[in-house]
């Protein structure tokens, strides 16, 4: 197949669903298949909405696949017919967002556009399938492939994640993601400050996302002398990041929505329980008080209550801990999903076009 991608800015952007995109196109290459990226500019949303003055579908391609993240520079490109077949890698819809309601109205309707437009969908979880499908229904053809979560390769086995819960100290926590409003560190840092001698605190994630949000967090550790229990690392990648998940012992990350989280299940690898929200998709691996918690967003003391009982009750990390890796170990490889994904794609060009 000779496929194009079309995303914003650079595959080498630090997120989960740039991580998604990249190890697609890697994966689909090593199949055989042609991949070519179509970036557009990175802008505001506004800027976005002017692409669809000048940008419009190339042609040469047997199908192409366009990142949802995408959809406001792509609604004339979609309009009438397409040069070929046009897929929607949906990682998370815009309009779920934390936002006034009245902006989420209207990002609703130019996603609603967007989505009506395209030939078949690649969703990341069943939490964006329905999403999606509630506001456009199901006329059109997709697949559920979950991101990479298997990158790491071989992680800890169920003996060395027994004796690192049961370390005593303070709790060592990993919050992994980009700094950033909707990631909830705010949350986390309140919860924190409830015994801050209880716990320890690596932030591993772009500080440049969102300095105003980065500068706010790092005013917060110092005029509440967390500084002795808080450290930020900014991006890590590799055998840094590697170790980090290999020395914590819980994984904290409360955002106000994840579309999938992909986060927390490579934690879950390490046999760190992960803590999530109950908005998203994390309850679709994340199971309440089994192999982690899932608590409502925006909540610094139940989060610090749930925080608080794993430093005290030990054989209860422990349990979680175990219970973390062996739900890791049901998940399908990424290999398997691309396949998953491959078959999809050849199936759509051949409903479509031949």
């Amino acid at each position: 197949m000779k496929i194009g991608l079309v995303i914003y800015g650079s595959l080498d952007i630090m997120s989960g669903g740039y991580l998604y995109d990249r190890k697609l196109v890697e994966s689909l290459r090593k199949r055989g298949d042609q991949v070519e990226v179509i970036s557009l500019p990175q802008r505001n949303y506004a800027a976005y909405l002017l692409d669809n003055l000048s940008f419009r579908l190339p042609h040469g391609f047997d199908l192409i696949i366009e990142d949802e993240l995408n959809h406001p520079s792509l609604l004339s490109a979609n309009a009438g017919e397409h040069p070929c077949p046009v897929v929607s890698l949906v990682h998370n819809l815009h309009s779920l967002e934390p936002r006034a309601v009245w902006q989420n109205n209207l990002f609703r309707g130019i996603e609603r556009r967007y989505l009506n437009s395209v030939d078949g969908f690649i969703f990341n979880s069943e939490t964006t399938r329905i999403a999606a499908q509630k506001l456009v229904g199901a006329k059109e053809p997709f697949v559920i492939a979950n991101p990479p979560t298997d990158r790491f390769g071989l992680r800890l086995d169920a003996d060395q994640v027994r004796l690192r819960a049961d370390e005593p100290g303070p709790l060592r926590l990993l919050f992994l993601g980009n700094v950033i409003p909707i990631k909830g560190l705010h949350v986390l840092l309140e919860a924190v400050l409830r015994q801050p001698s209880a716990f320890r605190l690596d932030v591993v994630g772009s500080l440049a996302v969102d300095p105003k949000y980065v500068q706010a967090m790092g005013h917060f550790v110092k005029v509440h002398g967390l500084s002795s229990s808080v450290r930020f690392h900014d991006v890590l990648e590799g055998g840094p990041l590697i170790e980090q998940m290999k020395c914590a012992q819980v994984m904290v990350m409360p955002s106000s929505y994840e579309g999938f989280g992909m986060a927390y299940l490579e934690g879950m690898g390490f046999g760190l329980p992960p803590i999530a929200t109950t908005s998203g998709a994390a309850s679709e691996f994340i199971r309440d008080g089994e192999n982690g918690y899932l608590i409502p967003p925006e909540d610094p003391s139940v989060l610090a209550e749930r925080l608080i009982t794993l430093a005290l009750e030990r054989e209860l990390l422990i349990r979680l801990s175990i219970n973390a890796l062996q739900r890791y170990q049901q998940q399908p490889s990424w290999e398997q999903i691309v396949d998953r994904i491959r078959e999809f794609l050849l199936s759509v060009i051949a409903s479509e076009w031949r």
